[in-house]
Order: structure tokens, then sequence, then C-alpha cells
């Protein structure tokens, strides 16, 4: 079938799909006030993968939250096009990690159908057609009928990627989707969401702590700092170095974890020297100290 159109699209020249805009993120504890997320922004372009990655705990999730609107800003502005965030809207659509995101009364055809429906004020039998299609171009059209109950993590996975793509979304969001797959179902649904993504323009802001993902997916990585979460470090990934096994995609992981956790990388004593000896593979910006 066609696709549906990118909802909230702008016009040529207008602002891009998202903006985050000098957020703060507190919450209030027993203990007292925690700050989550401080001062991080950043935007996303059109058709643009933008990986977002940090240890546990660095607020990565909490900010994917906000950029949902299940959460409010203590200070700055999330924008969609322009438009101040102030709710959840069918425009973002959210896969997390946890195998239960889906309504266990409806079937894999049914939880597809649904949010067409609801998003975009389809008809039962446009919203089921498509459904189906969708759940054959994630390998589930032989189980379109099936219950959640019935199946597989990584099923119940491809089912939530299913229905957050038909919707066509302005954006996607996806918090550590793959998490709890086994290491040979993440590596097949990563490349299943990169094939997707490349065939429908998707832009998505996809949340990880694992840096192989992050740059098999991402065509930007946002490297945040530990507790409170900012963004210590900005990566460009070309196509060459988002293959596993290429000499691009090693350096580049190496430079990361150097990054992150300080260890000393052979002939180099920085990520400024590293990006000289390869700027042909990779460009580097690096906007605070992790």
């Amino acid at each position: 079938m066609g696709w549906l159109p990118p909802q909230n699209q702008p016009a040529a020249g207008g602002p891009p799909p998202l903006a985050v805009e000098h957020v703060t993120l507190r919450y209030q504890t027993d203990a007292g006030t925690v700050t989550a997320v401080e001062d991080v922004s950043f935007t996303i372009g059109a058709g643009e993968r933008l990986a977002l990655l940090g240890p546990s705990g660095c607020g990565k999730s909490t900010l994917l939250r906000a950029v949902a609107g299940f959460l409010k800003t203590s200070s700055g502005e999330i924008r969609l096009h322009g438009a101040p965030v102030r709710a959840p809207g069918p425009d973002r659509m959210v896969v997390f990690q946890e195998f239960d995101q889906l309504l266990p009364w409806r079937t894999v055809a049914g939880n597809i159908a649904f949010a067409l429906r609801r998003a975009r004020g389809l008809g039962r039998a446009e919203s089921f057609e498509r459904a189906r299609d969708w759940a054959g171009r994630v390998g589930l059209g032989g189980f379109a009928d099936a219950y959640p109950h019935t199946l597989s993590g990584g099923m119940k996975q491809r089912c939530a990627i299913a229905r957050a793509f038909a919707v066509q979304p302005a954006i996607l969001l996806m918090d550590e989707p793959f998490a709890a797959l086994d290491a040979l179902s993440r590596r097949r649904m990563q490349d299943e969401l990169l094939g997707l993504c490349e065939e429908t323009g998707a832009t998505c802001l996809f949340v990880t702590h694992a840096i192989d993902e992050a740059l098999h997916v991402g065509t930007r990585v946002l490297v945040m700092t530990p507790h409170p979460g900012r963004i210590g470090a900005e990566y460009s990934v070309p196509d060459a170095a988002r293959q596993r096994g290429t000499p691009e995609f090693g350096r580049l992981e190496m430079e990361i974890q150097q990054r992150i956790f300080g260890a000393a990388l052979p002939e180099t004593k920085t990520a400024a020297s590293l990006a000289a000896r390869t700027d042909a593979h990779h460009r580097v910006k690096v906007t605070h100290d992790v």
C-alpha cells in the first residue's frame, strides 16, 4: 500500500522536526530535589536518526519522555516543527523496551489498526488493510490474527515497531527497544529497524546504552554525561562507520569508549587528535567533558 503522509510536515526551510532548547528536568524525592537532565540542547533534522547514548541513570529516558509529552520541563523548551510540546500527541509514537506495551485483548493487526484509527482517523476497513500490510513488513504476516500472549518478546517488539511506523508520525521515539532481547534477536531487530527507517525516511530519536547499537542505528550520536545528564560529545556517523567490522566502525567505537570511560587510545591522547587522523571517515564535535 502507499505511505500515509508524515504528520505535521512543515514547508521547506521551516523549523526542524525536533528542537530541544536548554532543557532541564527535575523531580522531587523524599530526600529533596533531583536534577535528572541539565541544560540540554539539540535539534533533529528531517530523516535523521539521532542516538542518545549514555549510562543508566543519566536521564536519557527521562528526556525522551519529556519529548513524548509525558513529562513537563523544569526549564527550557521542546518544540516539534516549531510548536511547543505540551502533552502527548499522535505526531510522536513511542516504542518502549517492555514487552507488555501492546493491548492484550487485541490481535497483532488489531493493535496496529487501533493506532491508525486513533492517530490518523482511518476507517475500520482501511486501518485493518494497512495493519496487515505492516504486519507483513515486519515478518508477522502469518501472525496478524495472533494475540500478544502467544508471541515471543521479539515478535511483540516487531508489532510495536510496526504500529509506530504505520502511523507515520512526525518523529519516532525509541526507548531502548531491544534492551530486553537476546543478542542474536537484538542484532536482527537493529537491522530490520534500520531498513524500515531508510525505506520510509523516518525521523527518529533512539535511546540506548550500547555504543555499537548507537553507531549502527544512528546517523548522529549524542553522548550524555553521568547524572545529571548533559551533552558530553556529539559524533556524526557516516555510512562506512555504521557497518560493524569495518575500520571506521572500530575507530569511532573506540573513540566513544575513550570519551565515556577515559581509557587511553593507542597512539592518541584526545578525541581531537584521533579526529584529525581520520577526518576522511567522520566528523566529531566535543561540546563538554564527559
